[in-house]
């Protein structure tokens, strides 16, 4: 794990920021269980101390996100925080949201993250990082359901395998330096619950054992630094046919990836976004403009990025207006 977010326990700040970055979750055939860091966008969560007890929410980020802090992923995060550390007082937050809502790309996730780390800072960073991640796990299952594919990158930046949740068991992996993922998101949105209502109940054996065999197969080409082998483990049999169906223009546009010579290419978390993984910035505009113009045949309008894998994982900033790395 990576270390502790530490500031001076005696002295912690009274206002400061966590930048969380965005993430893809359900790597290929990790369902729940294989998230990674995608650099260069985010959503940041300014926390202030008050004497007012409780967590206020001063601005939720959108205007389609609730205000209520029960209902909020960075709020419900802060509250565990706070009540982790069993301070007194209370907290208040404002969320500057930089990743899309309902679009695959962990932005729950990284608001509670943000939430959770963010609150922390300012209480002296009382908690460890195992404690950071179950009190965003807590806030994600109360908004997008109990897993951590998203929170743990999000959180340690880089590659990630969640091997169970009870007890929090989490394992960062390395990441090949040239490894870049596009990200195309289609203009639509797809909300978790509707995602995660469409997985079947039951899978079919044969399905299982080729979908452990693929993790497996993904797990090693991290840890060997082989892409060749990462993208044709990348091939997804339960969540991605199901969701398919779901996702205008996505099977034409996972085609075109391959086709342009992408490595691998899956539905981002539960979508809409598609993504690819490719071998250095080259591959991946050409990747990212082939994907495009098969939303485009397909009646579906799209934007594109490509981004490097984020390592470094939730940041603390103490002047945010000055900050452009978002």
């Amino acid at each position: 794990m990576a270390p502790r977010i530490v500031l001076d326990l005696m002295h912690p700040p009274r206002r400061i920021t966590a930048i969380a970055p965005g993430s893809v979750g359900n790597v290929g055939p990790g369902l729940d269980i294989l998230g990674l860091a995608v650099a260069g966008r985010g959503d940041a969560v300014t926390a202030e101390r008050t004497e007012t007890p409780g967590i206020e929410l001063a601005e939720p980020g959108h205007p389609d996100l609730p205000r209520e802090p029960e209902r909020h992923a960075s709020a419900i995060a802060a509250r565990e925080v706070l009540d982790r550390s069993r301070a007194g007082g209370g907290i208040r937050l404002s969320v500057a949201k930089g990743l899309p809502l309902a679009g695959g790309q962990g932005g729950s996730g990284a608001s509670a993250v943000a939430g959770a780390a963010a609150a922390n800072a300012v209480l002296g960073s009382p908690l460890s990082v195992t404690e950071l991640l179950l009190a965003a796990l807590a806030a994600e299952a109360a908004v997008a359901g109990r897993h951590a594919d998203n929170i743990a990158p999000s959180l340690l930046g880089g590659v990630v395998l969640v091997r169970a949740i009870d007890p929090l068991d989490v394992i960062a992996l390395p990441c090949p330096q040239r490894l870049r993922v596009v990200l195309v998101h289609p203009a639509h949105q797809l909300r978790t619950a509707d995602a995660r209502a469409a997985l079947p109940a039951q899978v079919p054996l044969a399905t299982c054992l080729a979908q452990a065999a693929n993790v497996a197969a993904m797990v090693a080409g991290f840890l060997q630094g082989d892409l060749a082998l990462i993208g044709r483990a990348l091939d997804d049999g339960i969540a991605e046919p199901a969701r398919a169906p779901l996702l205008p223009g996505f099977r034409a546009a996972r085609q075109a990836a391959l086709g342009a010579g992408a490595l691998g290419a899956s539905i981002s978390g539960a979508g809409p976004t598609a993504f690819a993984l490719v071998d250095g910035e080259a591959a991946g505009a050409a990747v990212a403009r082939a994907m495009e113009e098969a939303y485009l045949r397909a009646g579906v309008a799209s934007r594109s990025r490509v981004a490097a894998i984020d390592r470094t994982g939730v940041r603390l900033v103490h002047d945010f207006a000055s900050q452009d790395d978002r």
